[in-house]
């Protein structure tokens, strides 16, 4: 049986939407299913004849840079299938997704002679696509996840079956032990729902007060930004819903590589009115809007924008603006 195109990579994948409460325990169809949120890079694997290929989420093949991942699938999968899962790697007793940048952004023979020796990647798998040539996907999520925990019974580390519960205290006491590792948050999901690629049927939830926005503008110079204007769209307009607190010299040479200036069409002003300026007009540099950085924010928020500056976590090189939640249109 020759298996539909987005099953032969890249994988298409079925995404989440977020949520501001855990959804209780017959929230969602058939019965809520909870799994924890890992702080990592989603994949798409392929596994045919023996070969091991790894899609990222927006379509691009990784492969070369998790060879030790590549490796461990290859000598425990004994049947051809599609996973679903997250790449990690874990410093120590936390998940380090500053390492898993590192290998995207150093060469392949890098990865391999120092990062992948040095800081392992694992891959914890929480869905199974197809299986044998057969495409499960129309399958309900509680016969899929039969099968994969068949399939897994042999598994060893790095790769690992993601543990999941109907029992919201016992997920909520999950948050609890693994609080300490970076996990950050719960992925809820249908007993009785189908796997579909693009579509935001699962929801997630975070412990963490973080978003993700879109690098818009930047004050400063478009090498070493003092702070970032970042935006969302309402529908097809990026709308300016914040800025950064002063970059650090580190974060405004590693974003500074990234940016590029924006042309004619850019949505936005030349300047913008702050109160973070005196109420001056502070003169914007504006950059392509294809650049997705996650941000600590409080919930003072007005008709979606931030009252008060975001602080700068890190750049998101595995979201593109599309995954980026968009504000909604009244």
């Amino acid at each position: 049986m020759v298996l539909a195109a987005d099953l032969r990579g890249p994988v298409g994948l079925e995404l989440a939407r977020a949520v501001d409460q855990v959804p209780g325990e017959r929230a969602m169809p058939g019965g809520s299913r909870y799994e924890l949120k890992w702080d990592g890079f989603r994949a798409g694997v392929v596994c045919t004849n023996g070969e091991v290929l790894l899609w990222s989420r927006n379509g691009k093949d990784f492969t070369a840079k998790f060879p030790d991942v590549q490796a461990a699938l290859q000598a425990q999968l004994d049947v051809d299938c599609v996973l679903d899962g997250e790449l990690v790697v874990w410093t120590g007793d936390r998940l380090d997704f500053d390492a898993l940048q590192q290998r995207m952004v150093n060469t392949v023979a890098t990865v391999r002679k120092h990062l992948a020796p040095q800081q392992p990647a694992s891959l914890v798998v929480f869905d199974l696509l197809a299986i044998g040539g057969v495409d499960i996907r129309p399958m309900r999520w509680t016969a899929r996840r039969k099968r994969l925990e068949d399939l897994a019974k042999r598994w060893q580390p790095p790769v690992q079956l993601s543990p999941v519960t109907a029992d919201l205290s016992e997920a909520r006491e999950w948050l609890n032990a693994f609080k300490p590792t970076g996990v950050e948050g719960l992925v809820v999901k249908g007993a009785t729902t189908r796997y579909q690629p693009g579509r935001r049927d699962w929801t997630k939830w975070k412990t963490r007060d973080s978003v993700e926005a879109i690098i818009g503008a930047v004050t400063g110079s478009l090498r070493h930004p003092d702070l970032l204007v970042v935006g969302r769209y309402r529908g097809d307009d990026l709308e300016v819903v914040g800025r950064t607190t002063t970059l650090t010299d580190d974060q405004a040479a590693t974003i500074g590589e990234l940016l590029k200036p924006a042309g004619t069409r850019h949505p936005w002003p030349d300047q913008l009115s702050t109160h973070w300026a005196r109420g001056s007009k502070t003169p914007l540099i504006k950059v392509q809007p294809k650049i997705v950085v996650e941000v600590a924010a409080d919930q003072a928020l007005q008709a979606g924008h931030y009252r008060h500056p975001l602080r700068l976590l890190r750049h998101r090189t595995d979201l593109d603006p599309y995954d980026v939640e968009t504000l909604r249109s009244d």
